[in-house]
């Protein structure tokens, strides 16, 4: 697996997410920015475990995934990436980026991966981006796909 065209394709399912009126439309990236404009979804980090399967059959990959939104106040900036981590609904980014698991038989990400999954949500907390602090939280994402590409 290419590990670049898999974090630019899930940053953009996740642009997919529909957040409540007024807020503008989710900003996304397949890095981590040295800044950012709120609400944002960035891939972070990647874990790679070489040789799941036999002779380079299969790879995973680990994303520690981000979601940032802004400081409006405490009790609104929680119940908006309350919304983005859900499950399920027009804000999920779990639903958003699950949508490009493709259909049964079908390659994920357009091709580039076997299969993902949303797995977890972990460190929700506030995150420092020069002098702005921002209420986030990480997703874990796995992907799995071909070791010899």
């Amino acid at each position: 697996m290419q590990i670049s065209p898999i974090r630019d394709a899930i940053a953009i399912a996740a642009r997919a997410v529909v957040l409540p009126s007024g807020l503008g439309k989710l900003t996304t990236t397949g890095y981590l920015p040295d800044d950012i404009v709120a609400p944002h979804f960035a891939v972070c980090e990647v874990e790679v475990a070489y040789d799941k399967t036999f002779g380079r059959g299969s790879d995973s990959l680990e994303l520690t995934t981000r979601a940032f939104v802004g400081r409006a106040d405490d009790r609104s900036s929680q119940r908006i990436l309350d919304a983005m981590l859900s499950g399920g609904g027009p804000a999920s980014l779990k639903a958003a980026i699950e949508v490009a698991r493709g259909e049964p038989g079908e390659m994920a990400l357009g091709g580039l991966a076997d299969d993902l999954h949303v797995m977890r949500v972990q460190g929700y907390r506030w995150f420092e981006f020069g002098t702005a602090t921002y209420l986030g939280a990480e997703l874990i994402i796995k992907v799995i796909g071909d070791g010899s590409s």
